[in-house]
């Protein structure tokens, strides 16, 4: 890994397969003047959330026909300064969180979960700043590329970097969950074309996680077994599974929300990306490249449109319960057709699946 710097003083890194490519030495020659602010941390306290208000991504580029996340060529100058990459990790330049808000001070006071930020507001509407970390990852150098086209050994060094960051992020005093995602298709709302995924080091542990944990304590407490483990086995058994090697299974879950939903477990259990093991890594990257071109070849001729994400343990709470895995979510139904979430889901978060997982999974089963 290799670091370096950009115009407005945000961190870049390099990782590459070999050693000595020197990236990091090259320049960013832009003129972006003072790096933006991420804004505001407001507390819900009837649906018991954090949510970010940051004004300044309303400013963040719309698709735009010279990409900032190829390489700097001559005059065309990215957020890449290098002249080719293999992986590139940046802070973002329109962060959800961070950004020029620095780092906070894990031993201040604590509310709703956020760390080191004195409260401010009023009780029925209270705010922190938006401390945390946001980052950019590029998976590749090639604009017309997209993750599935990645070969197994691009797929292990995205993930080597994924669980690099995840460390380095969870060692922060400001950051309790570490998520990494990727998200793909305009039909989804990508704004860049370009192959690449996030990191959100939130500064609190997201409400979906607090839920999957608390129904894993329930679970523990009832039957002295983890609630995730015995999702596994079930499913193993089932009619959903997709694919499946030695280390990982693939399948659709049995109450999926999405048209197509695919979730992929490691065998055993870890917490996060920092603790696979290599073994699981080199199995990892054949199996995922499978389920992605299942989904592509689902309807031929339409990419599908997808939203895929790492649950991974917070930093400092029930470690012991999560279990690492990949969800892959898509709002394809059918041919020329996608879900939208209308206001069941959107008002009420009452998921309909007009689908179903049982034909979902048997069309992945047949695509290839």
């Amino acid at each position: 890994m290799e670091s370096g710097s950009l115009a407005d003083g945000r961190q870049i890194l390099y990782f590459d397969t070999a050693t000595g490519a020197r990236r990091g030495s090259f320049a960013d020659k832009r003129d972006l003047g003072d790096r933006a602010s991420a804004g505001q941390l407001r507390y819900d306290v009837l649906r018991d959330e954090w949510v970010a208000v940051s004004a300044g991504r309303n400013a963040r580029p719309q698709l735009p026909v010279a990409c900032p996340l190829c390489p700097s060529d001559g005059d065309e100058l990215t957020e890449i300064p290098a002249p080719n990459y293999e992986v590139a990790v940046f802070e973002n330049r329109f962060p959800s969180f961070g950004g020029a808000a620095g780092e906070a001070n894990e031993h201040g006071p604590s509310f709703g979960g956020v760390q080191g930020e004195a409260l401010e507001g009023t009780p029925l509407a209270p705010n922190v700043p938006a401390t945390g970390r946001c980052e950019v990852v590029c998976f590749s150098s090639e604009h017309d590329a997209s993750f599935v086209d990645l070969s197994p050994e691009r797929v292990e060094l995205v993930m080597a970097a994924l669980a690099q960051r995840t460390a380095d992020l969870s060692a922060r005093g400001d950051v309790a969950q570490v998520f990494c995602f990727e998200n793909r298709g305009v039909e989804i709302g990508v704004t860049l074309h370009h192959p690449h995924g996030q990191i959100y080091g939130y500064p609190f542990v997201t409400p979906q996680t607090r839920r999957h944990l608390d129904a894993a304590r329930r679970h523990q407490e009832a039957t002295g077994r983890n609630l995730f483990g015995d999702i596994l086995a079930e499913e193993q058994a089932g009619p959903r599974v997709v694919a499946a090697n030695d280390h990982w299974t693939a399948f659709v879950p049995y109450a999926a929300r999405w048209p197509f939903e695919v979730h992929l477990y490691p065998n055993e259990r870890f917490a996060d990306l920092a603790a696979l093991p290599e073994e699981y890594v080199k199995a990892f990257a054949p199996l995922y490249l499978d389920v992605l071109k299942r989904c592509d070849a689902a309807f031929p001729g339409e990419q599908m449109p997808y939203m895929s994400g790492w649950h991974q343990a917070p930093v400092k709470e029930d470690r012991d319960l999560a279990w690492l895995r990949l969800e892959i979510v898509s709002i394809r139904r059918a041919a020329g057709k996608v879900k939208f979430l209308a206001s069941s889901e959107s008002v009420m978060g009452g998921f309909v699946n007009d689908l179903g997982p049982e034909a979902a999974a048997q069309i992945l089963k047949d695509a290839l």
